[in-house]
């Protein structure tokens, strides 16, 4: 089964190196969201944090022998789906940024460890879990 998955805009940034992961990241870029979209940002504001999810576009193909690799900041083999490398078999990485400015349809974000010209296929909330909310019965 193929699964195709257009764009919805891209990640642009003034650096050629960014960092490993969005935990460690106090780099700023912008989100350019395709105008058509732009409707859709509306309750994004400054201050939120959203998930982005992207494709590794300029990551190595994969092979079923990164099935193990060994991230950098651990010193033993890991299985590829315990890591956050970005040669794996759905080539899709995941970021949580903080909103600091919407203009149109596009997004000034802090917390970027995506490429320039990085596809970004979807936007969503971040969320996080609150104490006070208990499974419904």
């Amino acid at each position: 089964m193929a699964i195709q998955f257009d764009p919805i805009g891209v990640v642009h940034t003034d650096v050629e190196s960014v960092p490993r992961h969005w935990t460690v990241s106090d780099l700023e870029g912008t989100l350019e969201i395709d105008p058509r979209y732009e409707v859709g940002l509306r309750d994004i504001h400054p201050g939120k944090r959203i998930v982005v999810l992207f494709h590794f576009h300029k990551g190595e193909p994969f092979a079923l022998d990164n099935l193990i690799q060994q991230p950098p900041v651990h010193r033993e083999d890991r299985g590829v789906f315990s890591t956050c490398s970005p040669v794996r078999p759905a080539p899709i990485g995941l970021s949580v940024v903080e909103v600091l400015s919407r203009q149109g349809s596009s997004l000034r974000v802090k917390g970027i460890d995506m490429l320039d010209g990085t596809p970004i296929l979807d936007i969503k909330p971040h969320t996080e879990k609150r104490p006070d909310d208990q499974p419904e019965a």
